[in-house]
Order: structure tokens, then sequence, then C-alpha cells
């Protein structure tokens, strides 16, 4: 499993700033491994509370059974880096 703070990493050199959406798909992950990270994320209650999940046009992945395409981060995640 991806380090939350390399995921944070990569997140942000995609989004540029904290609170873009930014496509699943772009993380450069399988689908199997991008829906296992961030299932793995989103039950854990410390970590999820800063993820926004969204669904729109682009490759979808289901994360506990729900389909997404794009994930936010809120910048209060660098409080538990």
């Amino acid at each position: 499993m991806m380090p939350l703070r390399e995921l944070v990493g990569l997140y942000r050199s995609q989004a540029g700033n904290f609170g873009e959406m930014v496509a699943l798909s772009a993380f450069g992950l399988t689908k199997t491994e991008t829906e296992r990270l961030f299932s793995g994320y989103d039950e854990d209650y410390h970590i999820s509370r800063f993820f926004r999940f969204s669904e729109s046009a682009g490759q979808k992945f289901s994360i506990h059974g729900i389909p997404v395409t794009h994930v936010s981060i809120d910048a209060e995640i660098e409080t538990i880096l």
C-alpha cells in the first residue's frame, strides 16, 4: 500500500492545490490497485474525512461499492502526515 504521505504528494503534483479534483486514473495505478488503495484509506475515519470523491466523466472505480472517477483532498490532511 502506498504510504499516505506519498499519495498526498502524488495528488499535489496532479492537482496543484488542495481541494482540486483529480481523476483517479491520473495516479498511474491499475484499476485493482486504485480501488484497493483508496478503499483502504476510506476505511480509516481519521484519513477518509479529508477525501472527497465524485463521479463524472472518466474511468470509473469502485470505492466501497460506490462508483467514483475523481478525488479531492482537503489541505487539513497535512495535520496527520
